[in-house]
């Protein structure tokens, strides 16, 4: 991803956030409000936002303001941010019940952090990718031209030994293919060109013979640089997806309950997600840096789930236990069936 594109997907995360999140528990100091009445409504002015519609009092209207609106709501926006990612991470439980109950104005709202994770965690899978693949692609030539290299001098050697006039045509005809292919592969190699085709080393075939990504396992075939460009952008565009196909596992745990209702799991999701998105950065990071993940991967989000389960619903520490293991093979399941959906729509 490039400086611009980054750039440009900083600003559209910023915005969506900013969309879901606007200016709830916010307070602008009065002092340049001159208006008595509101000018979007009418309604008489009282303090420095409208309390009818909640529009400021004062309107800017020269560019030096509309920066200074923008960089408002960017850094008011990280300002909950700061506030919002201590709770997350030590205080989950306490996080969703306060949300849920009403106290929201110094926290960052679950969809907002969540477009935020997402935006954070896409943008370090393609910056991480950029230059990985490239070194790849170049190893991958090189190798490549090594075993080009042992086979023409193969051929040369077998050529020097021969006395057959058919077989000697036949193994100048192979050199000078040999010849080319290894020029081609020089050529590349000098040019930097990023050829980073990522070729599956699974196998497949298995899942060729279901209906429904039958048509995805060809697309990965034919063209896998296209293949992970779909399943990128599908798995960033469709991200939210998972928060409704997880909240029926959730459910699960309080089968008819009265006093938890569906927009309590769903908070619980999305925070629970944003953290997990938060974990997978943090782990990727990590791999980079030659630190070893595996045990954060696979001791933190039963912990993290545990304290949140606790903490939102009140349980004992045996019954969110229970409810824990539970919601561990809840979490598999779901990202399997978002993988799938994955899956579907890039080979659509």
């Amino acid at each position: 991803m490039s400086g611009t594109e980054t750039l440009g997907e900083m600003a559209g995360a910023f915005a969506a956030a900013r969309t879901v999140e606007p200016t709830a528990g916010e307070y602008r100091a009065d002092g340049h409000t001159h208006e008595s009445a509101c000018l979007n409504c009418a309604t008489p002015l009282v303090g420095s936002h409208c309390h009818a519609c909640g529009q400021a009092a004062h309107v800017h209207k020269t560019i030096g303001a509309f920066f200074h609106d923008l960089l408002h709501g960017v850094f008011h926006f990280e300002g909950k941010i700061w506030r919002t990612l201590p709770m997350l991470v030590t205080k989950p439980g306490q996080l969703t019940r306060e949300y849920i109950d009403g106290r929201r104005a110094s926290y960052v709202s679950p969809i907002a952090l969540f477009l935020f994770c997402v935006f954070l965690l896409f943008t370090t899978i393609n910056s991480m990718n950029a230059g990985d693949l490239g070194k790849s692609a170049t190893t991958s030539i090189e190798q490549a031209e090594a075993q080009q290299k042992a086979e023409l001098s193969a051929l040369q050697a077998k050529l020097r030994t021969e006395t057959d006039a058919d077989d000697i045509a036949r193994l100048k005809r192979k050199i000078e293919v040999a010849q080319s292919s290894l020029d081609g592969l020089a050529t590349l190699r000098s040019s930097n060109v990023n050829i980073n085709m990522i070729q599956p080393d699974t196998d497949i075939e298995g899942l060729e013979k279901v209906p429904f990504v039958h048509e995805a396992v060809k697309v990965w075939k034919e063209n896998p640089k296209l293949a992970l460009y779909k399943v990128q952008t599908y798995s960033y565009k469709l991200s939210w997806a998972l928060i409704p196909i997880s909240v029926p596992f959730l459910w699960l745990l309080f089968p008819f309950s009265r006093r938890f209702g569906l927009y309590d799991h769903t908070v619980f999701v999305t925070y629970s997600l944003c953290f997990m998105t938060l974990l997978a950065i943090v782990a990727m990071l990590g791999a980079k840096l030659g630190v070893p993940s595996l045990g954060l991967l696979g001791l933190v989000p039963p912990f993290h789930m545990l304290v949140q389960l606790r903490g939102t619903y009140g349980l004992s520490w045996f019954g969110a236990w229970l409810r824990t293991w539970f919601l561990s093979m809840f979490a598999l399941t779901a990202l399997i069936l978002f993988a799938m959906l994955i899956l579907v729509e890039a080979g659509g």
